[in-house]
């Protein structure tokens, strides 16, 4: 078998950007290098600064070397038959099958990693980048980040690998057509891989340091973490290069990875996730009732509320719906806390407030519309599971809402059938409430999934649709939505009159 032990540098600008300005080749039968190739190359666009302070190599020097194109089927040619090896194989190989994909030839080549080589027939070292694994296995590196240099350090380290491995049986198993070895990231084992579930769940890309880098869900734990594997976006290759580990929680559905994984996502903040990192204040609707006997409904940030009447994400939210209780149910701004540092709201002047500010209406007939506005802003807090898939066969999952707010989730023995919310509390995973776990929950649809534990007669579902839907564009649509869907002189208290 034949070996093309390759190094390439580039200009440095991720793999979809990044074009080849150097490349060296050394052909090994097994026993010995029986072959060499190297050459500047034109990548036709300028070289940062910092590659050229990294590697020496110029804009100058490339100017007048051949272009990839030119050299292309020499290449081809001289690594025909070969097995594609580099020190991080997909590194090199990846930027080496774009150049080519972009001339519209299929460059496939078998692929071994000395990273990957090093960790199966060297572990335990500290780092397995090529400079320091130089310096443990006293390989002189001559002209450091420059193809050829690194090439023929490669082949010295290789020769290192082929001789501790006596019966070749590391190379075989690398080489298996079966085989993920050679597109797995150079610090992860095949061992990692191979131990993930198939089932639904939330895994954890961790680095070297045991650090957490990013976190997803998945309905396969397995085929989600490959794909990471196989795909050449810059993210994805940054991020899988710096892999070392994957773990992972079974869910058993769907919807708990989707709420664990938003969850974990927050409380972790992993380098690679960009989407749910945000950590929105809460705010919720509150009564009170002053030392005059008038009740007041105003809103603030809900770590300072006990029992929200109803939950916002923010002030603008909390606000707008404030204000459109206020006008339906003719309640005084300066008591809705709209109206501040005034003895008397200017609604009254606009025929738009009964007068409880100025002492024209009494206060008894004010609270019952105050109570009327309550009932009508709890209407939709409804207190409910929704039933899930457990991680066995043995077992159901679970998500609780309590008052509109999401509780957490749980697990239970399938054969028990709980009656109570104490019975639900009892095991549950208790979670934070957020507004991305709330459009996760919106846009579940499998309602019929859904047990209502505390339920009213009127539990309208206009309310929250008025309040969180993104295609309402302003205010007054808001607005307008609200009296086209309700006509409220028709709701009474309790329900329909």
């Amino acid at each position: 078998m034949h070996y093309a032990i390759i190094d390439i540098e580039t200009t440095g600008m991720g793999i979809q950007g990044n074009k080849i300005t150097e490349i060296a080749i050394f052909i090994h039968d097994g026993i010995k290098v029986i072959g060499s190739y190297d050459t500047l190359i034109d990548p036709e666009c300028a070289i940062p600064h910092h590659i050229t302070q990294l590697t020496g190599i110029t804009n100058a020097m490339v100017q007048g070397a051949p272009k990839f194109y030119e050299v292309a089927k020499e290449i081809i040619e001289f690594t025909q038959d070969c097995v594609f090896v580099a020190h991080n194989v997909n590194f090199d190989f990846n930027v080496m099958h774009k150049e080519f994909n972009e001339l519209d030839f299929p460059f496939q080549r078998k692929k071994l990693c000395t990273i990957r080589l090093s960790k199966k027939l060297i572990p335990g070292l500290s780092s397995y980048s090529l400079g320091k694994m130089c310096v443990s296995q006293n390989i002189v590196i001559k002209n450091r980040h420059r193809a050829k240099g690194d090439a023929e350090a490669t082949v010295i380290l290789f020769d290192k690998l082929l001789a501790l491995d006596v019966d070749n049986s590391v190379f075989d198993s690398f080489l298996k057509p079966n085989s993920r070895q050679g597109t797995l990231p150079p610090l992860m084992t095949k061992e990692a891989v191979d131990a993930l579930p198939e089932t639904e769940g939330v895994y954890y890309f961790k680095n070297k340091e045991g650090l957490i880098i990013y976190i997803g869900k998945a309905n396969n734990i397995k085929q989600r973490v490959l794909s990471h594997f196989y795909d050449k976006k810059n993210k994805e290759v940054a991020m899988c290069t710096l892999t070392a580990d994957v773990s992972y929680q079974c869910t058993g559905s769907e919807l708990l990875a989707l709420l664990l994984e938003s969850a974990e996502i927050k409380h972790y903040f992993p380098q690679f996730n960009r989407a749910q990192r945000r950590l929105n204040e809460s705010y919720g609707l509150f009564s009170f009732e002053d030392r005059d006997g008038v009740v007041h409904i105003g809103f603030n940030k809900l770590k300072s509320i006990q029992d929200p009447i109803v939950k916002f994400y923010t002030t603008t939210e909390s606000r707008v719906f404030l204000e459109q209780l206020c006008e339906e149910f003719e309640l005084c701004p300066k008591y809705c806390h709209l109206q501040n540092n005034v003895s008397a709201c200017f609604h009254f002047q606009l025929k738009k407030c009964k007068g409880v500010c100025q002492k024209k209406e009494s206060k008894q007939s004010y609270n019952a519309r105050v109570k009327e506005a309550i009932d009508f802003a709890s209407m939709e807090n409804e207190t409910y599971t929704i039933s899930q898939k457990g991680r066995s066969d043995e077992e159901r999952g679970f998500v609780l809402v309590e008052k509109g707010i999401y509780k957490g989730y749980g697990y239970a023995d399938k054969e028990i059938e709980f009656t109570s919310l104490e019975e639900y509390k009892a095991v549950l995973v208790s979670q934070k409430d957020n507004r991305d776990i709330q459009r996760i929950l919106k846009s579940w649809k499998r309602n019929e999934e859904k047990r209502v534990l505390e339920e009213d007669e009127f539990l309208p579902t206009f309310i929250q649709k008025w309040w969180t839907n993104d295609d309402l564009e302003s205010e007054k649509n808001k607005k307008e939505y609200l009296k086209e869907t309700v006509n409220l002189s028709n709701v009474g208290l309790f329900g329909l009159m």
